[in-house]
């Protein structure tokens, strides 16, 4: 392994700027090239990041910069594509969520890589917001006893309106599945961080702003089996106390025989025990940096070290299609009215 990892991107869209940021800020990442369909797009991202090589190919930048690992930062329509031709030159790949447009075609991608024997990493981020980390601790620790129940509210407050989600991301407003295939697949995967593995799904959405083609509001419930359980309860619509409603993009509650941990909008983690009144913060070290806690810099740094080290690494393709199956039978759920098994 070279002093140095090469890494090229493809995309720079609005989300591209919390990777690149992340990507310069890494001492052993050395950036080589920037890839867009819009060649002006990527050409002000290299002016800013003091990138020399500029694509509009994505084929023709894997095959004369050869780089070390490519981060693909683009919609999902283009992601079975670009992680095969990456996969068949042996290159590395982090692929953005969603993963794929659909179970299937993440199944395609799976199975090339596997063939090729080639990593690919999916940049889900939200396991990564540091928060979840000391949830995690705490419920190893045992500070909460046995994990009976976790609650999230999905509350960001940005799809109200005719104008909803245009000023960053307007391509949301034309999916067929929203809610659950772009947003709540983060908290699937932050349940299993936490819980365990799902046994059963019941599901029942909802779309409440007309303008937009796909599902906004809804409630999930998950059992794992180990006997706990989860609740998504998510709406677009609505906001909750926070000083930067993205941060958190809600709240959350981990209950357990012992006591209750408690997430708020601005990040704060704070306990109380089971029978008491009284709620204890919960110090924890993180930064208000980049995206939800600078998770996409901890996700990238996640990476690299398992590249130049061989440390194990979380999100993997092969296992990320755990999550794209627990997503397919919340659909299920929701469109036959009843529970689903896994």
């Amino acid at each position: 392994m070279p002093s140095r990892l090469r890494v090229a991107t493809v995309g720079a869209g609005y989300f591209s700027r919390f990777h690149h940021d992340a990507w310069a800020r890494i001492g052993e990442v050395e950036l080589v090239a920037v890839c867009d369909r819009s060649r002006a797009a990527a050409e002000a991202v290299a002016r800013e990041l003091g990138v020399a090589r500029v694509f509009d190919d994505f084929d023709a930048m894997l095959d004369t910069v050869r780089p070390d690992l490519v981060d693909i930062v683009t919609p999902p329509d283009s992601h079975l594509a670009f992680v095969s031709a990456a996969a068949e030159r042996g290159i590395p790949a982090i692929c953005q969520k969603p993963f794929c447009p659909d179970l299937e075609s993440a199944r395609q991608a799976v199975a090339i890589a596997a063939r090729h024997d080639a990593t690919v990493i999916v940049h889900e981020n939200f396991r990564f917001q540091p928060w979840y980390d000391a949830i995690r601790r705490e419920i190893e620790a045992g500070r909460i006893g046995e994990p009976y129940q976790a609650t999230f509210r999905l509350r960001p407050g940005d799809g109200q309106g005719a104008d909803a989600y245009l000023a960053r991301q307007p391509y949301f407003q034309k999916m067929p599945r929203f809610l659950v295939h772009e947003t709540a697949i983060h908290w699937i995967d932050v349940f299993r961080f936490l819980l365990g593995e799902v046994a059963e799904v019941t599901a029942r959405l909802s779309r409440l702003n007309p303008v937009i083609a796909g599902e906004d509001a809804g409630f999930i419930l998950f059992g794992f089996r180990n006997g706990a359980r989860a609740i998504f309860d998510g709406n677009r619509l609505s906001d909750h106390c926070a000083g930067n409603r993205r941060l958190t993009m809600g709240e959350m509650t981990v209950e357990g025989a012992a006591g209750t941990i408690a997430l708020n909008g601005d990040g704060d983690l704070s306990f109380r025990p089971f029978g008491g009144n009284d709620w204890t913060p919960l110090a924890f070290d993180w930064e208000d940096r980049g995206f939800g806690g600078d998770c996409v810099w901890r996700l990238q740094r996640h990476v690299v070290d398992h590249l130049r080290t061989g440390r194990p690494v979380m999100n993997t393709a092969d296992d990320y299609l755990r999550n794209l199956e627990i997503e397919a039978a919340v659909y299920r759920s929701d469109a036959e009215g009843r529970r689903i098994d896994l």
